[in-house]
């Protein structure tokens, strides 16, 4: 027996579990298996998965910029000026001019005073979080925020708190508890302005005086809002004429931006703070000249072009109104992310591969993403979506809805 089978038998093996995981491979022998499809084109409205066409109605390209030439353009001549990447972090020898630039234009559009760019939206969170609540602070999130936000608040040494999704009675209730308990402790509420799966928007007005009424900062996490709520698309706060009273907003340059990184922008000396004490900022890599470049690209546009967020609207408000007559469960979504609640698992993968085989490429999305039995399929849509594929979404999804009993 070799010396590692024996220390197996007299030992816990770590990677026990690993062998014994095959949740995948029983939905790969039903055939429904959703993930990891590759694609064989460019990520736009229409798009080559496995091989097979399809109207892409799963992404968060939400301004349709992507493709644009100019973004593509810039992108390019960035890599030819500065190269394919950084080599090392923001902090030692990782930051360009580019990367400057790109906060100063970033704090403007966002109507903050400083912005600080990480690697990616995930690790801003992560790092903001992490890094301004202490072990004698209390952190109070929404149960529907995102992945990173429960992440970043279990690497704090705060006391984490969860309130019922959008529910302002609840978080009024954990407030006035934590104030009883501990008065003196910094308190953050974290929040999602428009949720990843659900598609609605934070009640942000209400949160805002409570957390007020209760000497408590809010951060507001706008990865699906930038570029979609707001006047000028500058997100949740701007949507509700809040800008000045949320402490932090953090956002991502994989949707709207149409790259790869994240950012925070707030007051100069909180960003001062963690600007310096961040580890997942100080210990990444900063982002490549073509990323950077990219979300300046994509700034230039959404500033001369607002036509294009109100086309997103006007698709967005089509198809939410299509799927509610047409039976769908949609939820309380009040945005271009349209979920329709499935219910079980397997349902779930089979209703996306139905669409799929349809041409209709979607996202299915169950525990512990959304509460268990609550599996859905997410959808989205984009400014650049046209009339004809959006009628063959419909038609396909009435049809195929029809077919698994989801609708009459």
């Amino acid at each position: 027996m070799k010396a590692e089978q024996k220390a197996s038998a007299l030992y816990g093996d770590l990677f026990a579990k690993c062998r014994t995981y095959t949740d995948p491979d029983k939905v790969k022998a039903l055939g429904i298996y959703p993930y990891f499809h590759p694609m064989q084109s460019a990520p736009g409205d229409e798009v080559v998965v496995d091989g097979k066409p399809c109207i892409m109605i799963g992404s968060n390209n939400y301004l349709g910029l992507v493709n644009h030439p100019k973004v593509k353009e810039a992108a390019a001549e960035a890599t030819r000026r500065f190269g394919t990447g950084c080599t090392g972090s923001r902090f030692l020898n990782g930051t360009l001019d580019l990367h400057i630039e790109l906060e100063e234009r970033l704090a403007k559009f966002m109507k903050r005073e400083a912005c600080l760019v990480f690697s990616t939206g995930f690790q801003t969170n992560l790092g903001t979080i992490s890094t301004l609540v202490g072990k004698n602070d209390i952190i109070i999130i929404d149960r529907a925020d995102h992945a990173c936000i429960v992440d970043g608040a279990r690497l704090s040494w705060g006391k984490l708190h969860k309130f019922a999704h959008n529910d302002i009675d609840d978080l009024a209730r954990l407030l006035d508890l934590m104030r009883q308990e501990r008065p003196n402790s910094g308190l953050l509420i974290v929040v999602d302005g428009v949720f990843s799966m659900e598609g609605d928007i934070i009640k942000l007005p209400a949160l805002v005086e409570l957390a007020e009424q209760y000497g408590a900062q809010v951060m507001v996490d706008d990865a699906h809002a930038i570029g979609v709520l707001g006047k000028t698309g500058a997100g949740t706060a701007e949507h509700f004429d809040l800008i000045d009273r949320v402490g932090l907003t953090t956002g991502t340059f994989s949707k709207s931006f149409a790259s790869l990184g994240g950012f925070v922008v707030g007051d100069a000396d909180v960003l001062k703070y963690i600007q310096h004490r961040a580890r997942a900022l100080i210990f990444s890599a900063s982002i490549p000249p073509a990323n950077a470049a990219a979300v300046l690209a994509c700034l230039d546009i959404i500033e001369k072009e607002p036509e294009r967020r109100e086309h997103l609207w006007k698709n967005a408000l089509r198809i939410q109104n299509e799927f509610r007559q047409l039976g769908f469960n949609i939820l309380n979504t009040q945005t271009p992310i349209i979920p329709i609640v499935v219910g079980e698992d397997l349902d779930a993968f089979r209703f996306w591969k139905e669409l799929y085989e349809e041409g209709v490429f979607t996202n299915p999305v169950i525990s512990p993403a959304v509460p268990p039995g609550q599996a859905l399929i997410r959808t989205s849509y984009t400014a650049t979506h046209t009339d004809e594929q959006l009628d063959r979404v419909v038609e396909v999804m009435a049809r195929v809805g029809r077919k698994r009993g989801l609708i009459p």
